[in-house]
Protein backbone atom coordinates (compact mmCIF):
# COMPACT_ATOMS: atom_id res chain seq x y z
CA UNK A 1 0.00 0.00 0.00
CA UNK A 2 1.43 3.35 -0.75
CA UNK A 3 2.37 5.44 1.82
CA UNK A 4 -0.06 8.45 1.74
CA UNK A 5 -2.92 6.29 0.92
CA UNK A 6 -2.23 4.66 4.28
CA UNK A 7 -1.73 8.32 5.74
CA UNK A 8 -5.17 9.12 4.36
CA UNK A 9 -6.48 6.00 6.35
CA UNK A 10 -4.75 6.69 9.54
CA UNK A 11 -5.83 10.45 9.13
CA UNK A 12 -9.36 9.21 8.28
CA UNK A 13 -8.87 6.94 11.60
CA UNK A 14 -8.27 9.89 13.94
CA UNK A 15 -10.79 12.05 12.41
CA UNK A 16 -13.59 9.39 13.35
CA UNK A 17 -11.70 8.66 16.58
CA UNK A 18 -12.26 12.40 18.18
CA UNK A 19 -15.79 12.68 16.71
CA UNK A 20 -16.49 9.56 18.36
CA UNK A 21 -15.59 11.38 22.11
CA UNK A 22 -18.16 11.20 24.47
CA UNK A 23 -16.47 14.37 25.95
CA UNK A 24 -15.46 17.21 23.95
CA UNK A 25 -13.07 19.43 25.84
CA UNK A 26 -13.86 23.37 25.00
CA UNK A 27 -11.88 25.53 23.32
CA UNK A 28 -9.16 28.13 24.60
CA UNK A 29 -11.37 31.05 23.44
CA UNK A 30 -14.85 29.10 24.94
CA UNK A 31 -12.48 28.50 27.96
CA UNK A 32 -11.98 32.19 28.09
CA UNK A 33 -15.02 33.17 27.71
CA UNK A 34 -17.21 31.40 29.95
CA UNK A 35 -14.28 32.19 32.61
CA UNK A 36 -14.88 36.31 31.66
CA UNK A 37 -18.52 36.13 31.68
CA UNK A 38 -18.94 34.07 35.12
CA UNK A 39 -18.30 37.45 37.36
CA UNK A 40 -18.94 39.77 34.37
CA UNK A 41 -22.14 38.19 32.02
CA UNK A 42 -22.63 40.18 28.98
CA UNK A 43 -25.78 42.06 28.20
CA UNK A 44 -28.80 41.51 25.52
CA UNK A 45 -27.33 42.27 22.19
CA UNK A 46 -30.12 43.15 19.60
CA UNK A 47 -30.20 41.17 16.20
CA UNK A 48 -30.08 44.26 14.02
CA UNK A 49 -28.52 47.30 16.29
CA UNK A 50 -29.48 50.58 15.30
CA UNK A 51 -26.53 52.55 13.36
CA UNK A 52 -24.84 54.68 15.70
CA UNK A 53 -25.52 58.07 13.40
CA UNK A 54 -28.02 58.68 11.39
CA UNK A 55 -27.65 60.80 8.10
CA UNK A 56 -30.41 62.97 6.78
CA UNK A 57 -31.41 61.34 3.79
CA UNK A 58 -32.35 63.15 0.84
CA UNK A 59 -35.61 63.36 -0.73
CA UNK A 60 -36.67 61.39 -3.63
CA UNK A 61 -37.17 64.16 -6.16
CA UNK A 62 -33.86 65.93 -5.33
CA UNK A 63 -31.75 62.52 -5.99
CA UNK A 64 -34.17 61.84 -9.24
CA UNK A 65 -33.70 65.72 -9.84
CA UNK A 66 -29.68 65.25 -9.55
CA UNK A 67 -29.55 61.94 -11.70
CA UNK A 68 -31.87 63.86 -14.53
CA UNK A 69 -29.45 67.32 -14.47
CA UNK A 70 -26.04 64.90 -14.53
CA UNK A 71 -27.21 63.14 -17.53
CA UNK A 72 -28.05 66.29 -19.22
CA UNK A 73 -24.96 67.67 -18.73
CA UNK A 74 -23.63 64.86 -20.18
CA UNK A 75 -25.94 64.87 -23.00
CA UNK A 76 -25.00 68.41 -24.00
CA UNK A 77 -21.15 68.16 -23.21
CA UNK A 78 -21.33 65.24 -26.12
CA UNK A 79 -23.21 67.39 -28.72
CA UNK A 80 -21.07 70.20 -27.98
CA UNK A 81 -17.63 68.12 -28.73
CA UNK A 82 -19.66 66.52 -31.65
CA UNK A 83 -20.61 70.12 -33.01
CA UNK A 84 -17.19 71.42 -32.84
CA UNK A 85 -15.28 68.60 -33.81
CA UNK A 86 -13.32 69.21 -37.15
CA UNK A 87 -14.76 67.07 -40.37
Amino acid sequence: MPEHEQDDEQREFDLGWADGAEHKEPSARARMLAARWKDNPPGPVPFRPEPEHLSRRRSSWISTALVLGCVAAVIVLLGYINFRAPY
